[in-house]
């Protein structure tokens, strides 16, 4: 049974697609089209469906649209219709913005929304760009799918216990908003699913993280993980009022009342206008209480479900210092966080949610998110080729990039499968030597990044115990850690402000030439870790082909791109 995942509705657009419960390929629609987040979560962007990301699913699996046995759509636009609107006819105003809207948090527009959710199977057959549409024609006379709404927050969810290494869980997923919910809670007993409780719109830690975000002066929905960052430098000056914002219930469910943060703050910072103290105090605030709030919620899910593991999804689950409050709180022996857990992660979970009810089998775990495109080396060399790009060939990648590296150049590495989700993981990744105070800010530089962000390390998984303070295997890079009291000194790139990093761990079995490079670099240098950051720069989407890293790497101060077998230096 072959199922294509979709997600379209708000940002992360991407497509999934699984083969009798085996992912074979995800993929977000920005890293093809180079729009950042493939869109913005607006009414008007919702028909735009992940083409691309959708050819090369297709492409990866050999088949055509027509082969396609189900289509699974991460939100079940039927939620809001029995709530709203006429279930046959939505009226929408020549002026929507004109009328005011039915509450504070729904949109004058979200007819036009729905509207297009409710046609998106005819968008899917009719839509794909000139350029692509060859693996789509055929499914206009032999298509014999079935077509499923997947409620937003259970894509969310699916994604999370029918991918964790777990046989039963607790699932939590915390995110800015579904259809109607915005924070869920449940249990799977590797049977059956049950969710167990659900907060509902208007009320959401996600948005508020959101709207703190938007006053802060960052993009909203994009942004929120520069507030994390910035949170270490702050003070929880105003951790109060945050706390009086918010009102947890003994069962899960909580109340926010309305920020009005221009006038509990004063005004908010304009984009590129100066961060001070305030600001720094404000994230720092809603950080913690964003902690606390979660481990409380944490708490009443354990008691509900005396379960030894805990699954999470939702964009707020990439808040990897919340996560390890979570983790420290001990409540679970085992907690893991779905990688791709932002709203691209809803393809995935929409896909095996509906191949686990068709087949009521579940044969796949996620150990890696390498379900991206790759470029082999008669592709790549073809392309340098032809671009007339000066390169040498390598006979042994690990330990020649390490001799790079060794040198304090930083280094593009573009490498197999491209990753699913935020986070580089070692295949379209900026790497260098943690060896040296300085490169956090050469790489902020190169990337034309705020001075406060912090990088991040990846380290050899059977030597990260001994580099940061009681690290477990973090394959994924959503959880911080201490950087070990005898090791800050050797690795001072890697270490934020507040002692801590966001580490990945790898293994040979991984991810073999970026584990081979660790051990390269760690035979000459003594270290097993090295900086990881995400091969792009500022405003720009991860790159994906050749042509991308190539043109990344040209463009900015990089020094040296390791792409395939081939080595360019500057």
């Amino acid at each position: 049974m072959i199922t294509l995942g979709l997600n379209a509705v708000f940002h992360d657009s991407a497509a999934c697609l699984v083969r009798d419960g085996e992912v074979i390929a995800a993929a977000e629609e920005e890293r093809f089209t180079r729009i950042k987040h493939g869109k913005r979560p607006l009414p008007f962007t919702t028909w735009e469906l992940p083409f691309h990301a959708v050819d090369y699913c297709l492409a990866t699996a050999g088949i055509e649209l027509a082969d396609v046995d189900q289509v699974a759509y991460s939100y079940d636009p039927r939620l809001l219709l029995e709530e709203q609107f006429d279930k046959e006819k939505i009226a929408l105003p020549l002026q929507p913005s004109a009328y005011p809207a039915k509450a504070l948090w729904t949109s004058p527009w979200e007819p036009l929304q729905l509207a297009y959710i409710m046609n998106a199977e005819r968008q899917l057959l009719d839509g794909a760009p000139h350029h692509i549409r060859k693996r789509f024609l055929s499914a206009k006379e032999r298509k014999h799918w079935q077509w499923h709404y997947v409620e937003h927050h259970l894509a969310h969810e699916a994604s999370a216990f029918l991918a964790a290494p777990f046989g039963e869980s607790a699932v939590m997923t915390l995110d800015g908003r579904g259809e109607l919910a915005t924070t869920t809670y449940g249990r799977f007993d590797g049977r059956a699913f049950e969710r167990l409780g659900e907060v509902r719109m208007p009320h959401s830690l996600g948005l508020l993280y959101e709207q703190v975000t938007d006053y802060l002066g960052f993009l909203h929905s994009s942004d929120e993980y520069k507030v994390m960052a910035l949170a270490s430098y702050g003070s929880p000056e105003y951790a109060g009022v945050f706390r009086e914002m918010i009102s947890i219930k003994d069962d899960g469910t909580y109340e926010i009342a309305d920020p009005k943060l221009a006038e509990r703050f004063g005004p908010a910072r304009q984009r590129g206008a100066e961060l001070t103290k305030k600001h720094f105090d404000i994230a720092r605030s809603l950080q913690l209480v964003l902690e606390e709030s979660a481990v409380s919620l944490s708490t009443i899910l354990k008691e509900k479900t005396r379960s030894k593991n805990l699954c999470m999804a939702g964009g707020v689950a990439l808040n990897c210092v919340m996560n390890a409050k979570i983790r420290d709180a001990g409540l679970f022996d085992n907690v893991w966080v779905q990688p791709a857990a932002g709203d691209a992660g809803t393809a995935l979970g929409a896909a095996l949610w509906s191949d686990w009810q068709a087949r009521g089998l579940r044969a796949w775990s996620m150990d890696h998110a390498y379900l991206g495109p790759a470029y082999g080396d008669e592709e790549i060399k073809s392309f340098l080729d032809r671009g007339k790009v000066k390169y040498r060939k390598m006979h042994d990648i690990p330990r020649e990039t390490a001799e790079v590296l060794e040198r304090d150049r930083i280094v593009g590495w573009f490498q197999g499968r491209m990753e699913f989700g935020p986070r580089a993981l070692g295949a379209r990744s900026i790497l260098a030597s943690p060896l040296s105070a300085g490169m956090q800010q050469r790489l902020n530089d190169i990337k034309d990044r705020e001075d406060f962000r912090p990088v991040a390390p990846v380290v050899m998984e059977e030597h990260a115990a001994e580099w940061f303070t009681g690290a477990r295997t973090s394959p994924f890079m959503l959880f911080v850690y201490d950087v070990a009291p005898d090791k800050a000194e050797r690795i001072p790139a890697v270490r934020h402000v507040d002692g801590t990093a966001r580490i990945q761990t790898v293994n040979r079995n991984q991810n073999a030439l970026y584990y081979d490079l660790l051990r390269a670099f760690r035979d000459r240098t003594g270290v097993p870790v090295l900086v990881n950051t995400s091969f792009n720069t500022r405003s720009e989407p991860v790159v994906c082909t050749p042509r991308d890293a190539v043109e990344c790497f040209w463009t900015s101060p990089i020094d040296a791109l390791a792409i395939g077998s081939f080595l360019l230096e500057k």
